[in-house]
């Protein structure tokens, strides 16, 4: 492994994160990806289990409560990528916590840090969710219906929730809600529900098209009872601990493509060394080989990116355009990229019997999820009307 990328060194905690990260990849997440995709509607629990033991479900969580403590997305971003190399969809399932601890970090007291972080640290973690999406609310995250009203020293919580991650396994799920719809984000509040509560309900599994190791389903909050001290921030601090929350959501995102291109690229160039066509290996033949040399410049550009609005992230600098660039870039690079390996195959890309047809299908939803690419664009072009 090189000592610098992209131009900067690696610190040696760096590299052994993405060593761990890497060999859990190989050994434990590529053999098991088609079963995976194959069972649809259910998470491998035993794997989150393995890489639980290993560190690589918390090592993004603060050391105080027992994480490994890389708060740094430079660093996130390499592990994120070296993981989901080995399959994007496992790779999310097993840092998914973090987008949960998110808004807690952001939001929460010592005591609430301390209450629903901690329990995410040790051998036997429980799998949480975010909940934001709605049915007919999806990015636009100020437009929030489900309401939370004050009642003495709690909140009711009425709405329903859609494509929430992990919500048939989640203990805990941060709900968005509004506590009132009028003031659109300035009424946007953060709170911790437990799935056990009264009045929750978690809807079937979602059909999916691709990422299936992450199981997806609706979630019904029928007059959820929720104490004042789950509460994450003041009334309407939600709607920034959200935004913070995409930034370093997107950032990562863009790393997992990252690591879904690379791994359609070295399986391309292993086949093109291999198959041979008109009396040489189809890497000689020039159309492959400018594909190839396509692919490898989509994937630097990606990863360059994500560093570049990670590293500004760290540094506490407004992030919102560049994460948005970095997620917009790795993510239609990825379809492409999966696209240019099951090109080159040929029909063996288009069989089950390889994995590339399933990395086209896993990649679409990063062009989706955290805001579509229209919704980046968007982003980015407000950016660039203010700045002008």
């Amino acid at each position: 492994m090189r000592s610098i990328r992209d131009g900067v060194e690696l610190s040696a905690e760096q590299r052994e994160f993405v060593a761990l990260a890497r060999d859990f990849a190989a050994r434990e997440i590529r053999p098991r990806a088609r079963e995976v995709d194959d069972a649809d509607h259910a998470s491998p629990l035993d794997l989150w289990a393995k890489a639980a033991k290993l560190g690589l479900t918390s090592f993004m969580l603060p050391e105080e409560y027992g994480g490994g403590g890389v708060g740094d997305l430079v660093t996130q971003a390499l592990v994120s990528e070296e993981l989901c190399y080995g399959d994007i969809g496992i790779g999310n399932l097993l840092t998914s916590n973090g987008f949960f601890a998110g808004p807690i970090e952001a939001l929460g007291t010592a005591a609430q840090k301390e209450r629903w972080l901690a329990p995410l640290t040790g051998d036997d973690p429980p799998l949480t969710a975010l909940a934001v999406t709605e049915p007919d609310v999806g990015s636009d995250a100020a437009a929030l219906r489900t309401r939370a009203v004050r009642d003495g020293s709690s909140y009711v919580l009425t709405g329903q929730k859609t494509w929430i991650s992990n919500a048939p396994y989640a203990k805990w799920i941060v709900v968005f809600a509004t506590v009132d719809p009028e003031l659109r984000s300035r009424g946007v509040t953060a709170f911790v529900v437990d799935t056990d509560a009264p009045g929750v309900r978690i809807g079937q599994p979602l059909p999916k098209m691709g990422q299936r190791a992450i199981v997806c389903a609706e979630v019904f909050l029928d007059a959820v009872r929720v104490p004042v001290e789950n509460r994450l921030g003041e009334e309407g601090q939600g709607f920034y601990g959200l935004m913070r929350t995409f930034d370093s959501a997107r950032i990562l995102l863009a790393a997992a493509c990252t690591g879904l291109s690379r791994a359609a690229l070295d399986t391309t160039v292993a086949y093109a060394r291999e198959r041979v066509q008109f009396g040489k290996p189809i890497i000689e033949h020039q159309a492959v080989a400018f594909r190839l040399a396509d692919m490898a410049a989509k994937i630097d550009v990606s990863r360059l990116l994500t560093q570049r609005a990670a590293r500004l992230f760290d540094a506490g600098e407004p992030a919102a355009e560049e994460s948005a660039i970095a997620k917009l870039t790795a993510s239609e690079n990825a379809m492409w990229c999966a696209w240019a390996a099951l090109q080159t195959h040929g029909g063996w890309g288009y069989s089950r019997e390889l994995l590339l047809e399933k990395w086209m299908r896993d990649a679409k939803l990063e062009e989706i999820e955290e805001g579509t690419s229209d919704i980046q664009r968007l982003i980015i072009s407000r950016s660039l009307a203010r700045s002008a």
